[in-house]
């Protein structure tokens, strides 16, 4: 199937062609089309070209609608204000529109023309720690966005950069050594995410006791550090086996959010090594790093400390260690290099912005990052309380990420349970699980992501109100139509008139591939949960205003009503589905 072109685009180009065509002195002038209350559109470009052409914006306005070409398309145009054009489609074209997309796997939306590569840095937990509440919106907005950009064809590369490498393993491979057995298993069947983490907190706690207390033990592990940073065959294979412990724990946790992580795709810091020293002589021969203190550091203009002198950022230290620059710098030559990346899209917390922005400007003095391969930061605010504080436990600790999802899960279950008419008490808890982890990504991902956002539960799973539950219900109740409907089908029927609740419908989800391309192209997911959240509201009025099943319409129009409902079905589930978030066909 060919690609459907939206109402908006093709009544753009009609104005566009009549604008040429009235004014041909103009040049190329763009309408400035958007959708408006008074009309199906309206288009506000006469005003700035009025300007240019020092002339009467009205006047302007009404050659333009002369020069306007209608046939199927338009309805009415007419001049309002200082020289708006206020444009009505005809219900013809609406449903026949909506037909095309109906008719398309994809529901009509284009794959990019020229898709490029574009590798997703999101999900970065740390081995041999805890996953807490810090650690969600990284991977919520980062999964999103890899399935909006595959979708619109874009090729794309997941990376988790885990915490993998560093001095504190020095400490945890000491004590492991010294007690060979702390990470052994109950039994040998699988061994449960919760247990996997239970032997690391639980060794974590004793190698740090041991190293605070015994100055000979610090020693030890200081070598220790030394040996790994080698390259020790037996050193390795002992935080192989921290590495394995934590993916256990890891993959519990992203089953647990309903996400998948492929093996192949965790390339932590360990996964650079080989490639720092040279990343280091790279940019100390061609002078973009220098030599301060015994330090290798790369300065910048605008970056300046409290004491207005520059920070610089530190790739290798004075003692010869390597700084997260190093490491960060040949990730970018790795996947630039390697993966022919275009684009590098990191989904990291705003607090390291700055870390970020003194990386790239890095690699684009080194000629990594160019006109051609530009690296963006999708810099996420901080998850909050109800008190517009840091969330926190009681206790004032930060709060486990598995924890808050299984609240999340029992207090979608209730909800489920108690609107429950016909579903057994697996489907209850079958539902829960998606309501409740669907309620937390859509709360991430209705924020824009820069901004900081409040984890109030209750207002997650509300059935009321901007939640994914209300659109996960408005889902269910179209699916619920199609078992009442008996032998009626769904069927376009152009010829119609259209009720305002089906035009109003209609245009929203003739929207459907406008909306994803905007949020493909500017990271901003949040852009499709407001047009899944509008979609759904959209479809409970037209529900409520215009009858499908009883009181019964006439045949076509009952048709035409099912072909609406079934393609607001496909669009809230394909659109869910790229968020992450299930749609029980029954709630």
């Amino acid at each position: 199937m060919a690609p459907v072109t939206s109402l908006a685009s093709t009544v753009d180009q009609r104005i566009a062609d009549a604008l040429s065509a009235a004014l041909p002195e103009a040049g190329p002038a763009d309408p400035l089309l958007r959708r408006s209350d008074r009309a199906d559109f309206q288009a506000n470009g006469m005003l700035a070209l009025a300007k240019k052409l020092k002339g009467n914006p009205r006047e302007l306005a009404a050659k333009v609608v002369q020069a306007l070409s209608t046939g199927d398309l338009v309805k009415e145009v007419e001049v309002s204000g200082p020289g708006f054009l206020n444009i009505t489609v005809t219900d013809r074209a609406i449903t026949e529109t909506l037909a095309a997309r109906a008719a398309d796997d994809r529901l009509g939306v284009p794959r990019a023309a020229d898709p490029g590569t574009t590798v997703i840095d999101y999900a970065q937990p740390n081995v041999a720690k805890e996953m807490h509440v810090g650690h969600l919106r990284s991977a919520v907005i980062g999964a999103a966005m890899v399935e909006i950009l595959e979708f619109t064809g874009e090729n794309v590369i997941r990376r988790h950069h885990i915490g993998d490498w560093g001095t504190q393993f020095g400490m945890l491979i000491q004590y492991l050594t010294e007690h060979p057995h702390e990470l052994d298993h109950s039994s040998a069947e699988i061994v449960s995410g919760e247990e996997a983490m239970s032997n690391l907190g639980r060794l974590y706690k004793a190698a740090r006791t041991i190293f605070d207390s015994d100055e000979e033990f610090k020693a030890r592990a200081r070598d220790r550090v030394v040996a790994l940073q080698a390259g020790d065959a037996e050193t390795l294979a002992q935080w192989q086996r921290f590495v394995d412990e934590s993916k256990i724990y890891f993959h519990s946790v992203f089953d647990k959010l309903d996400m998948e992580i492929r093996d192949e795709d965790v390339v932590g810091e360990s996964g650079y090594n080989d490639m720092l020293e040279e990343t280091c002589r790279i940019l100390e021969e061609t002078g973009v790093a220098v030599r301060s203190d015994g330090a290798l550091c790369v300065f910048f203009d605008d970056v300046k400390g409290p004491d207005g002198n520059p920070t610089p950022l530190i790739v290798k230290k004075s003692n010869g260690g390597y700084g997260y620059a190093a490491t960060d710098l040949s990730a970018i030559r790795d996947r630039v290099g390697n993966l022919k990346a275009d684009t590098l899209l990191y989904v990291v917390d705003a607090r390291q912005s700055l870390h970020f922005k003194m990386v790239f400007e890095t690699a684009r003095r080194a000629g990594w990052l160019n006109e051609d391969v530009k690296a963006v930061q999708l810099a996420f605010g901080t998850v909050l309380g109800k008190d517009g504080k840091p969330f926190k436990t009681r206790e004032g600790e930060t709060v486990r990420l598995v924890d808050l999802l299984d609240e999340a899960v029992e207090r979608a279950s209730a909800v489920v349970r108690e609107k429950a008419k016909d579903l057994t008490e697996d489907e209850i808890v079958e539902r829960g699980t998606q309501v409740g982890i669907g309620a937390v990504k859509y709360a991430d991902l209705s924020t824009s992501a820069a901004r900081d956002y409040k984890f109030d539960l209750d207002q997650m799973v509300s059935l009321h109100g901007d939640t994914s539950v209300y659109i996960q219900y408005a889902y269910a109740r179209t699916r619920s139509i199609f078992g009442k409907a008996g032998d009626r089908s769904p069927v376009a029927h152009p010829e119609l008139e259209l009720a305002p609740a089906e035009r109003a419908l209609g245009l929203h989800l003739d929207q459907f591939g406008e909306v994803l391309n905007e949020a493909a192209s500017a990271y901003e997911p949040h852009k499709l949960t407001a047009y899944l959240y509008q979609l759904a509201s959209l479809f409970t009025t037209f529900y409520d205003k215009c009858p499908v099943i009883k009181p019964a319409p006439p045949q076509e129009i009952a048709e035409n009503r099912l072909f609406l409902c079934d393609l607001t079905a496909r669009t809230l589930h394909q659109g869910m589905t790229l968020l992450g978030i299930r749609t029980p066909e029954r709630l």
